[in-house]
């Protein structure tokens, strides 16, 4: 049964696809172009989009009508995403992934390179002049570590590897013919096992 009020919200939904966010889209590729990661700029665009959603609704409330000027939504919506503003609350700034932290303290953040420069392995690169941990435990893990990568079979190597360097479960998962899941519960049993190989065996009495 229609109501009213259903039959008014899709209509203001139909303007809002027709009208709004063609404009909110073009406007948004282009503020966001100088994002490489495309992940990134999709994120941020639907953020556009919702931010947009929400204003045609209120100002349909005020009895405004959001089609007549939907590149000045798009602008403010843009300069609001940008500055951290979420549809569901505000970027952490100091959140390392965020964008806008990212923006405000001039780094960039992004996966091991697939090569190394040096002897072959980007997970030795990032433990090169590591100041964090101490001597003792970087020593002990360029023992254990390869040890127990060693004891693991041919596909959970690549499959540790490629998790190590960043990659993604799902681009995991379709690179070795495994569903998003079993990549998951693959990463809880290598952590299981690491974990296992490190325990110090129990004390005789």
């Amino acid at each position: 049964m229609t109501t009213p009020d259903s039959v008014a919200l899709t209509r203001l939904q139909a303007t809002f696809l027709t009208s709004v966010l063609p404009k909110v889209v073009a406007h948004g590729r282009f503020s966001f172009r100088h994002i490489r990661c495309r992940h990134q700029q999709e994120e941020l665009l639907a953020e556009m989009t919702g931010l947009c959603w929400r204003w045609h609704l209120r100002l349909a409330q005020r009895g405004k009508d959001a089609t007549r000027f939907p590149t000045a939504l798009a602008t403010f919506a843009a300069r609001a995403v940008r500055c951290g503003r979420r549809l569901a609350g505000m970027d952490r700034s100091k959140d390392v992934l965020s964008p806008l932290a990212q923006q405000r303290k001039g780094f960039a953040v992004g996966k091991l390179p697939d090569c190394s420069t040096l002897d072959g392995s980007p997970l030795h690169e990032a433990l090169h002049d590591n100041t964090q941990s101490p001597v003792d435990e970087q020593v002990c893990f360029r023992i254990d570590f390869p040890s127990w990568r060693a004891s693991r079979n041919e596909r959970d190597r690549l499959v540790l590897d490629d998790l190590m360097l960043g990659e993604r479960t799902l681009d995991v998962a379709g690179k070795y013919g495994l569903s998003p899941g079993r990549v998951s519960q693959l990463r809880r049993e290598l952590h299981d096992d690491w974990e296992l190989f490190c325990a110090e065996p129990p004390q005789v009495v």
